[in-house]
């Protein structure tokens, strides 16, 4: 990790954006700053300690060896592969194993996904969480899939509600992280000194990255207190050029950043 010294000035609560609605520059891991703040302890839990959490319509469990062919089922329909990073389908059974396993017994540790069931019938209909490999900003980032036929039901906005009570229910640790400087917000007084032996003190943060034109991904993101703070361009892995990507961030624990998030929230 680069041993960047954090510069308090820069550090921004609101960013302004360009013309076109982008900001200068993807994330940087080379001008990232050292921040301390409080992180969930790491290995997370193993999946036979953690306990299913079920909402009103939804039970969001650890995943298994036996979610294969839902799992498949899943990244096999071009309507839901469109806003990954790839963009395309999983060409066969064992690409779709690859995905999965790093997420089953025995190799969980650093990640944190889960199936989500429906309540009724027990079907898999989604998967969401964290995996390590997308904290391209220094902190967890959060992502999910539905089904194309279980869109529009607040499927998305439900699992959000359970997340939270999974994520912020697991135990704590203070840590010092390199993150990138625009999406940290200082501890404020009254919340403890917010320099500690010169490096800043910071509340914890989540990300979600949203492609442009998942426009519904974005309004579960505010209507579940998220903030867009960021928009930043980068080259698609499928091959179709550059794209806009409005990125959120959420405060762990404490308030809502900013207003974005409180227009428009009712079913």
């Amino acid at each position: 990790m680069a041993e960047t010294a954090i510069d308090v000035a820069a550090i921004n609560t609101s960013i302004d954006l360009g013309p076109d609605g982008v900001t200068d520059h993807a994330p940087d891991k080379s001008k990232f700053v050292r921040v301390k703040t409080t992180l969930p302890k790491r290995p997370f839990p193993p999946n036979s300690a953690r306990k299913a959490v079920y909402t009103e319509r939804l039970i969001i469990r650890p995943l298994s060896k036996n979610d294969l062919a839902a799992l498949h089922e899943l990244r096999t329909q071009p309507e839901v592969m469109v806003w990954t990073y790839l963009g395309v389908v999983d060409k066969d059974v064992g690409e779709t194993w690859r995905k999965l396993e790093q997420f089953v017994e025995g190799n969980e540790g650093e990640n944190y996904n889960c199936a989500i069931c429906e309540r009724e019938t027990g079907e898999m209909v989604g998967i969401g969480g964290f995996h390590n490999s997308m904290w391209s900003f220094g902190w967890p980032e959060i992502g999910y899939m539905f089904r194309r036929e279980c869109w529009g039901r607040g499927y998305a906005k439900e699992f959000m509600r359970g997340w939270n009570e999974i994520w912020g229910g697991l135990e704590r640790e203070g840590v010092e992280v390199e993150v990138d400087g625009r999406t940290v917000v200082r501890v404020e007084d009254g919340d403890g000194d917010g320099d500690d032996g010169g490096v800043v003190r910071v509340k914890e943060v989540v990300i979600a990255v949203t492609v442009e034109e998942n426009k519904a991904s974005q309004r579960v993101l505010e209507r579940s207190g998220f903030e867009r703070f960021l928009t930043w361009k980068e080259e698609d892995g499928g091959g179709r050029g550059m794209v806009k990507l409005p990125t959120y961030r959420y405060l762990v624990g404490g308030r809502k950043v900013g207003t974005a998030g409180e227009a428009g929230c009712s079913e």
